[in-house]
Order: structure tokens, then C-alpha cells, then sequence
């Protein structure tokens, strides 16, 4: 049987759609030797409850096992999966509030900015470990694939310092911009062939095609006389009409990674929609993740009593994970955007840097073909987030605080905002906040404290951000329990959005 590992199989929403579209695959069904591992021993035992009755309920012959020992889940893996958050909701929580008092207001905070950087210096010596376990008692050419945000760094630290281990980082951002560029132009998806070229969430269709027929000069026009997209996607039209390129990522991602639409709060407004936290809620990713987890926890005999997954090809997901495996074991080739170190891929970005690009795989494995170059603007704008994200590796792997200074420095939005007292500052908060995930920062932590300890050396701000929305409480939701669940369910931040946009396009009469 083939061995494949998750790690932070707690993370309820990728693990049971990964695993529902793993056995969707007719030689993967009654072939998989599934090992589930989490530091959180009630979240996994909820996880491998709803995944052993879905496969009772379909009828496959594949096991299923849980751990809390990585190295026991680990041993003999063909894959291993990570799907984590080092610090969970509580660091995440510090990732957003912090840097509020200091005025970097963001939406998401996962992938860049203040709390994108933080949360790599949490989760990258944890990858490192995964990797050194991989080396040591995983089947000889096992292939490490991270869901994890932050995806570039994390890819970049563990194919430069995971001891050989070939990592692969995988996301769902370039599908969910194909489907609006086809509901924007009213083409179906599959008609549509694109080139996604750049860095995480900063990728670039740089070619969309139609019957041979290049059709990115229209996209403008089409996104800003969309009833939806002109009103939710407002920085990403910006972005278009700027750079001549539409971008992967939700507006709300996107506002975040560069200076120009989230360092004033009085202006944030005009460039976000309140209809949704994708859209340019502020820390609302946080909100619904924690709205989220509230209510599974307390929904989970409910979701026991619910019907369980269809393992059946209409049902299967958008993430690439089962679609690599199903390709290196079956030799079927699988097209697909893959987050990969650039060597020359991408000509004007740097070689060492970690790009998300067009990649092939079949049973010899993944092969990344030569993009060349992006259009000048558009290489500005990732040569601009690599610098950061190069300093913050540095940073996390060797605990060094004036490199995750300097990251925070260069950052393009926390530059535009602080000047470099307050970034000292709210680094040294941060440090302190997040001392239990960050064993590499120990003497850092100290004098940090000292010196908070100390008094404050600037002033900081009272606020709850320029578009805040209030938690609910699991009572507020449960008037409202199958939205809830749905919620809950969504592991998906593209097809969160598409499924949004979907129900108002129908509602003014366009849908389908």
C-alpha cells in the first residue's frame, strides 16, 4: 500500500477533502495506507472519526491510522502532507492585533506584512523538523507537499535547508482568478488557457487564450462592467489597470502585499467591500477561522449525523494534491501551477526564490517548463515581496532579530506605515506574544522583554481597525446553523469567493 502522512490533520477542512479526493482516484481507492498526525489529540480523534465512517460509508479497502508521534506517522511515507498553523488561532490572533496598534491593518496576514512574517518564523523550524524526520524514517524519495501558508517561504526554507527532502507547495488561488476571468468574460472555463507566472499570491496571468486567440487586453473592461467583481475586486482592477495584468489573489490578499491601499484607515473603505471578509475585512480571515473552529467543536455530533462524502468524481476538489499523486503513480500527466524554486524558470526573478509557475507531472515525476520573462511591472512588484521573504528565512532558520527586522522593514506595506522605531517595537511585542513557538528566538525573546519592560519608545494606537467586524458567538450562529456549517466546512478561500459571487450573480438574473 502506498503511505501517505498528513501532518496537522486536526485542520478538519483540507485533510477530509484531500483524503475524499485521494480516494476518488479507481487506483488509489483500495491502495492507501493513510496516517494522520496532530499535537492536538481531540482534533485529531474528531478528524479520523469523520474520515473512518466516510470510508465505511464508500466502501474502500484503504487504512486509516492516528498519531500523535510524527516520526510513527512519518515512517515508510511515500508523501507527507503538511497542512498546518504553528501557534493556531491564539498566534494568529497576535499575527492581526499587534500590528493594528501600530497602524498595518490587515485582512488576512498570512502570507506577507507583519503577521505573513511572523507566521514563518513559527512555522518554518517546525517544516525543518518534518523534513529531518522525512530524511531519516520516510520511504527513500519521499515527496514533502505543504498547504501551509506562508507558502513561499515555507517552500523556500525547505528545499534550501530540509536536508534534501523535495518540497512542493500547492495552492488554490490560481484556479479561483481563472474562474472569475471566465465569469468576467463570459467564457466557459474550460475554453479558457491561461499562463499564471510569478510568486504566491502574486502570480500573473500573463496569457489567457481563447480558441488561440489572446485575450488579456480585454479583461479590464470586462472586470470593471462585472456587476459583482467592480464592487468586491476593486484593488485587483486597480492593480489590472496599473500593471496590465490581472492577479491570483482576493482582493483583501492582495490590498495587504503592497503600500498603496491599507496605510491610511480613512481610505481602506474605498478600496474593499464589506459583503464578504475576502473582500478587505479587517483581520477577517481570523474572524471566520475562529467562527469556524468555535463551531465545529460544538457542531461535531451534528457533522457525525450528517451524510457522509461521496468518494465519486463529481465530488472530487481543485486542490492539486491528489491529481500529483494520481500522475506519479498512474503516469496519467496532470497540468497544473506549482510553487517551486525558480532556477532560471522565471528569468527576471532570482534563481533561488521560490515561483509559482506552470508544471507537468507523470510517472517520471514534476518537470517545470522556462516561463521567461515577466513583464517589467510585474516583476517589480515580486522582486519587491522576495526581498522580504528572503530575509524572512534567514531570520527564521537562524533566530536572528535584526533579520527579521530588516524584513519587517523592507515589507511594502509595514514600510509604508511605520518608521523603524515602531518596527523595533512592534517586533519586540510580537516576539514576546509568540515566545512558545519560537524556540530559535530564546535570547531574542530576553531582550526583548528587557526592553519592552523598559517603557515604550513610540506611541501606539487604541483600534480595532478601519473595517473590524465582531466575532459571533456560537449562540448568534446557531440562528443561522446550515450557513454555519457550510462555513465551518470551507477549507477553500477561492471557491468561497466563486461560491459567493455565483449566489449574487444569480440573484440580479446572470446566473446559472
Amino acid at each position: 500500500m502506498i503511505r501517505i502522512a498528513f501532518t496537522g490533520a486536526g485542520s478538519v477542512g483540507f485533510t477530509r477533502a484531500i483524503v475524499r479526493d485521494l480516494l476518488t482516484v479507481p487506483e488509489l481507492r483500495d491502495n492507501l495506507d493513510i496516517a494522520l498526525h496532530d499535537v492536538s489529540r481531540r482534533n485529531l480523534d474528531m478528524v479520523f472519526k469523520l474520515l473512518r465512517r466516510d470510508m465505511g460509508a464508500n466502501n474502500v479497502k484503504s487504512r486509516l491510522t492516528a498519531t500523535l508521534d510524527r516520526r510513527a506517522a512519518f515512517r515508510g511515507a511515500r508523501y507527507v502532507i503538511a497542512v498546518f498553523r504553528i501557534g493556531g488561532l491564539d498566534g494568529f490572533r497576535t499575527d492581526i492585533d499587534i500590528p493594528l496598534k501600530y497602524g498595518v491593518d490587515q485582512c488576512v496576514g498570512d502570507t506577507l506584512c507583519a503577521g505573513g512574517i511572523m507566521y514563518a518564523q513559527r512555522n518554518i523550524p517546525v517544516l525543518l523538523d518534518c523534513c529531518r524526520d522525512i530524511a531519516e524514517v520516510a520511504a527513500p524519495g519521499c515527496r514533502f507537499i505543504s498547504h501551509a501558508n506562508p507558502m513561499a517561504m515555507n517552500t523556500w526554507a525547505c528545499n534550501r535547508y530540509g536536508r534534501g527532502v523535495e518540497t512542493i507547495g500547492l495552492c488554490h488561488g490560481v484556479e479561483g482568478g481563472w474562474w472569475q476571468i471566465s465569469e468576467a468574460l463570459k467564457i466557459k472555463r474550460e475554453e479558457l488557457d491561461i499562463i499564471c507566472a510569478g510568486i504566491n499570491h502574486q502570480t500573473w496571468y500573463i496569457s489567457v487564450k481563447h480558441k488561440g486567440r489572446e485575450m488579456t487586453g480585454r479583461l479590464l473592461e470586462a472586470f470593471e462592467k462585472h456587476p459583482v467583481f467592480s464592487r468586491t475586486e476593486k484593488v485587483r482592477i486597480d492593480m489590472l489597470r496599473r500593471f496590465g495584468y490581472y492577479s491570483t489573489e482576493s482582493n483583501g490578499h492582495l490590498s495587504e502585499y503592497v503600500p498603496w491601499y491599507r496605510k491610511r484607515p480613512g481610505e481602506i473603505r474605498r478600496w474593499i467591500d464589506m459583503s464578504s471578509w475576502i473582500n478587505g475585512e479587517t483581520g477577517g480571515y481570523l474572524r471566520v477561522c475562529t467562527e469556524g473552529r468555535d463551531w465545529f467543536e460544538t457542531d461535531f455530533p451534528n457533522w457525525m449525523k450528517a451524510d457522509p462524502l461521496k468518494f465519486e468524481p463529481a465530488n472530487r476538489g481543485h486542490e492539486h494534491t491528489s491529481y500529483i499523486v494520481e500522475s506519479l503513480e498512474s503516469g496519467r500527466v496532470y497540468r497544473g501551477h506549482f510553487n517551486v524554486v525558480n532556477r532560471g524558470c522565471i528569468t527576471n526573478l532570482p534563481p533561488d526564490a521560490v515561483v509559482e509557475v506552470p508544471g507537468y507531472v507523470d510517472g517520471n515525476g514534476l518537470s517545470i517548463p522556462i516561463v521567461g520573462e515577466l513583464p517589467p511591472g510585474c516583476a517589480a512588484v515580486c522582486n519587491a515581496s522576495i526581498s522580504v521573504q528572503r530575509l524572512g528565512v534567514e531570520a527564521a532558520v537562524r533566530g536572528d532579530v535584526t533579520l527579521l527586522n530588516q524584513a519587517m522593514l523592507m515589507d511594502p506595506l509595514v514600510g509604508a506605515v511605520c518608521n523603524p522605531v515602531e518596527v523595533e517595537q512592534m517586533v519586540d511585542e510580537m516576539l514576546l506574544a509568540q515566545a512558545r513557538w519560537l524556540p530559535q528566538y530564546g535570547k531574542a525573546v530576553a531582550g526583548a522583554r528587557r526592553r519592552l519592560a523598559a517603557g515604550p519608545r513610540c506611541r501606539t494606537r487604541v483600534t480595532a481597525g478601519a473595517a473590524r467586524v465582531r466575532t459571533k458567538t456560537v449562540a448568534e450562529m446557531r440562528k443561522h446553523a446550515e450557513e454555519t456549517r457550510a462555513l465551518a466546512r470551507a477549507a477553500d478561500k477561492a471557491e468561497a469567493a466563486r461560491k459567493r459571487a455565483v449566489a449574487k450573480a444569480g440573484r440580479r438574473g446572470r446566473g446559472k
